[in-house]
């Protein structure tokens, strides 16, 4: 018991493993069933015509034959098991004393055997056939024959691309950092033959090979190296496991990493040095920008000092956007102030006569 329960605790390297299948010697398909249907028809025009109509007895044998052959071939897809209860199926028979029962055992023990060797393989499947043990010949797609009792469907091997993911847990990084990484494989078998008869489980292999070297990749480099290099690891990754895949017919096209666990603390530490590589690097460019300035002020100084109209021009743009903004009061350097005076730009001088001139009035009528 203890043992039982040991293996159903065993973990696998595969994330979502799959139910295994039973093994079956054949599969039993719509040929399959129409063959076994015309054995029973020949053997029931075989009974019609010998003469006499058979009794109920007999039309019950030769109706639930055929029958009784289907259901066992269904519960049963092995040659061994089928044998055996179509050999008790017919001591059962031959115990009833039919007269006409050897006529039925015939046909139904003909169909039971004939109609699982009618095959049919899809287009992306492909059946790897033994005769009495040893490898004969790979078929499919389509229909195909199988020798009863002699020939049997060792395994079916799907040719399409597959996707597996699996996972290499608690593994040290080169500075000693525990991660778990989760990562996927695409691989495809092109040699069925090679597939089945070279390696015991194909499937189980290739995600085995993959888990070790994806290991041995996390232990060889530093966990920054493994976050900002990944494309460059994952390549590598494949090429070792398709040296090792590729004597077995098959091929490994893409190993992706999906996922990088690393501990909680480790986590906030690498979040503050991430906010402190950005606050360095925000400022290193608040720095260069500040020198950028300084640069082009010193331009603009040269060419303000070699020439004085270009200065005064920036004077009056920036009282321009002074007064564009509508601002009350404005403060002017004097030497602007005396420009503009003696121009005259902004009409203070007829102002200020225009106040004189009042005043003088003012002064005139009070006298008067």
């Amino acid at each position: 018991m203890n043992l039982f329960q040991k293996h159903s605790k065993m973990k696998t390297p595969i994330k979502n493993t799959k139910v295994p299948e039973r093994q079956r010697d054949f599969s039993l398909n719509a040929v399959g069933l129409g063959l076994l249907a015309v054995f029973f028809g020949v053997g029931m025009a075989i009974r019609l015509g010998t003469g006499a109509a058979p009794s109920l007895i007999e039309y019950v044998v030769l109706c639930t034959t055929p029958i009784l052959a289907m259901v066992i071939m269904a519960l049963f897809p092995r040659w061994t098991s089928a044998v055996k209860l179509l050999i008790i199926f017919i001591a059962i028979l031959l115990a009833w004393k039919i007269s006409e029962a050897p006529y039925a055992i015939v046909f139904a023990a003909a169909g039971a055997l004939l109609a699982p060797s009618v095959q049919k393989m899809a287009e992306w499947e492909r059946a790897i056939i033994l005769r009495f043990g040893k490898f004969h010949r790979v078929k499919g797609p389509g229909l195909f024959l199988l020798m009863p009792l002699a020939e049997r469907v060792a395994k079916v091997v799907d040719l399409r691309i597959r996707v597996t993911d699996f996972t290499a847990e608690t593994t040290l990084t080169l500075d000693s950092v525990t991660v778990t990484v989760d990562a996927i494989c695409f691989w495809l078998v092109w040699d069925s033959e090679k597939a089945v008869c070279e390696v015991q489980d194909y499937e189980d292999s290739v995600i085995l090979s993959s888990k070790t070297a994806l290991r041995s990749a996390v232990s060889k480099n530093t966990l920054s190296t493994f976050l900002e290099r990944g494309d460059v690891i994952e390549e590598h990754i494949r090429e070792e496991v398709d040296k090792k895949t590729t004597e077995w017919g098959i091929t490994v096209q893409h190993i992706e990493i999906t996922d990088v666990q690393i501990p909680e603390k480790l986590q906030d530490s690498l979040s503050h040095q991430a906010q402190m590589e950005r606050e360095k690097k925000g400022r290193i460019l608040l720095a260069e920008a500040e020198i950028e300035i300084a640069r082009k002020l010193e331009e603009a100084a040269e060419i303000y000092d070699a020439h004085d109209t270009t200065l005064l021009l920036k004077s009056f743009s920036i009282l321009n956007e002074g007064l564009k903004a509508g601002n009350s009061m404005m403060l002017v350097p004097n030497s602007i102030a005396e420009k503009l005076k003696s121009k005259d730009v902004f009409g203070l001088q007829a102002l200020n006569e225009i106040r004189r001139n009042a005043a003088e009035k003012e002064d005139k009528n009070g006298r008067g």
